[in-house]
């Protein structure tokens, strides 16, 4: 996997980066820390990493989760690029059948809610929450993906490029998949279980953050008729 770089955006995580560096720290592949630079905490728990060859420091320009993750695949130069929280959550061992599947896709979406997936971290609200966006998204867009806000994703990197992305916000959670639908790109998902993260609390404000993933689907749409509208027109 020495051509894949695991994209890790990690903000207030001091407790748990060193912990989930120490867990993939034998794997055959590249890593890419996306920082905030005034989060001083984080930055210094890692001093013990930042010689090592594989793991580059990214301090992005500006703020949110999605700015993090964004800029720093757009900075990515390996072919595949994984997101891979810094939180513990993400099952590292899932990694190489993700990875054998990217070759006939542009990108692999993990999934909690297929069998043998599940999650020690979920709540009744963001799996309430979760269940009612994918639902959105298979009937406005067709998408085939059962954990839509679940963003343990690996793609091409070109592929990740071309789409554009614009979220700073977790609205980033969304407007990938959408946009890679409207792309006609290619995309499979597998079953993952989430475990519970080491440290911290939940970055996503529920109802605000769900608002503007709702709304953010709703633009996503109407942009979309106008674009097919446009193009049979034409």
């Amino acid at each position: 996997m020495n051509d894949l770089t695991l994209i890790i955006p990690a903000k207030n995580e001091s407790e748990s980066l060193p912990k989930v560096l120490d867990a993939i720290s034998n794997l055959d592949c590249k890593i890419i820390i996306s920082l905030d630079k005034t989060d001083y905490p984080t930055i210094k728990s890692i001093e013990n990493f930042e010689n090592k060859k594989n793991i580059t420091l990214f301090y992005q320009s500006g703020v949110g989760y999605g700015n993090s993750l964004r800029e720093a695949i757009n900075n990515c130069k390996t072919k595949y690029f994984c997101i891979f929280n810094a939180d513990g959550s993400f099952n590292h061992k899932d990694l190489p059948e993700m990875f054998y599947k990217i070759k006939d896709n542009d990108f692999i979406f993990a999934t909690r809610y297929e069998y043998p997936g599940g999650s020690e971290d979920d709540t009744i609200i963001t799996y309430v929450g979760n269940k009612i966006f994918s639902v959105l998204g298979r009937i406005l867009f067709s998408l085939n993906i059962t954990d839509i806000l679940y963003t343990y994703i690996l793609g091409k990197t070109e592929s990740f490029k071309n789409l554009a992305i614009k979220s700073d916000d977790f609205r980033f959670c969304v407007e990938l998949p959408i946009k890679m639908k409207i792309a006609k790109m290619k995309y499979i998902s597998i079953p993952s279980f989430e475990k519970k993260r080491i440290a911290g609390v939940k970055k996503v404000n529920n109802f605000k953050d769900g608002f503007l993933i709702l709304i953010k689907m709703i633009s996503l749409f109407f942009n979309f008729k106008i674009l097919r509208k446009k193009n049979i027109d034409s």
